[in-house]
């Protein structure tokens, strides 16, 4: 009865201010199969067309690597100092979808923290399944502290960001290079990381989300890891949730809205990571379905959720 219950009433949890653009959502994304990845996809990349940030220069590389070379875009402060903290950033889109110049995010990075973003153009699945993606990231990560110096940015002062996908996709790297004993990380920022593949979990067996849905969830791990789920057998560079051991790992931030399929996973990581000893800290905002705070930039809780990681990459990046 519960869960009939919630499975009725999760849409109801909306903050009013966030519902608006919800009936104007394109029909071909509320499901998206691999079938109709390539129309959705189509759809989201004219969705994703941001103005430009006054202030900030945006300039395209191709990275070399072992597996082809990698774009990326830098997004850069005008009159900067010499040397700025850098964020990496990782595009959301449930690994299928998404863009690296979409900025809707790493413009206002570099603007408001004076920090040189460089957003990843990584491969995309179901043409390229786990690790391509994956690899593509840490490859670029790799690069910006080879070339820090070169690229004008701190090493010491790199944080690794993304959103939904592209913050699983965070998490993934940060643990691979943990166990990689790689370069230092000043803090995993997770905005409303998609971390498991299972959804076992009170949020995640709720079907009817707004945004990001549970079958197009599924579907979309499924293109992810190669066209079938492994269940716990996932890797946890692909789906962080399977991770067995989340010591060691940098300062972290995550936050989630209180209506989002990954809320109870979210909560959980946190947890975890708290347990194990990593300074942790979780902001949950009520009200809020999947990307929200992007859809509706000026609402009261879409500017808390934004503040709060903003403050959060300040601190890490500008406090010794």
């Amino acid at each position: 009865m519960q869960a009939d219950v919630q499975q009725q009433n999760v849409r109801t949890f909306i903050d009013p201010a966030l519902k608006g653009p919800l009936d104007q959502l394109p029909p071909e994304l509320s499901l998206i199969t691999k079938a109709s990845v390539l129309e959705a996809r189509a759809t989201v990349h004219t969705m994703l067309k941001f103005p430009d940030t006054p202030g900030v220069t945006v300039e395209k590389k191709q990275i070399s690597t072992s597996e082809g070379n990698v774009p990326v875009f830098i997004y850069r402060p005008e009159n900067s100092p010499a040397i700025t903290p850098a964020i990496l950033w990782i595009h959301g889109g449930g690994f299928i979808m998404g863009r690296a110049d979409s900025n809707d995010f790493a413009g206002e990075f570099a603007k408001k923290l004076n920090a040189t973003v460089i957003s990843v153009e990584y491969r995309l699945a179901p043409e390229h399944p786990f690790p391509a993606g994956h690899n593509d990231v840490y490859a670029a990560f790799l690069w910006m502290v080879e070339h820090a110096q070169k690229l004008g940015i701190d090493p010491d002062r790199i944080a690794v960001g993304g959103d939904s996908a592209g913050a699983g996709m965070a998490a993934g790297m940060v643990l691979h290079n943990r166990d990689a004993k790689g370069p230092a990380i000043a803090l995993q920022l997770l905005i409303y990381p998609m971390l498991d593949n299972l959804h076992n979990t009170p949020s995640g067996s709720i079907e009817d989300y707004p945004v990001w849905n549970r079958q197009t969830s599924f579907n979309a791990w499924e293109m992810y890891l190669g066209g079938k789920n492994p269940g716990t057998s996932a890797s946890p560079y692909a789906a962080p949730a399977r991770a067995k051991d989340v010591s060691g790992l940098p300062k972290t931030f995550m936050t989630i809205g209180t209506v989002d399929l990954f809320r109870d996973e979210v909560v959980d990581y946190a947890q975890r990571l708290m347990a194990a000893g990593v300074p942790t800290e979780l902001a949950v905002f009520p009200g809020m379905y999947h990307g929200s705070q992007v859809f509706v930039p000026d609402a009261p809780v879409s500017q808390k959720m934004r503040n709060a990681y903003l403050s959060a990459l300040k601190d890490a990046l500008y406090k010794k």
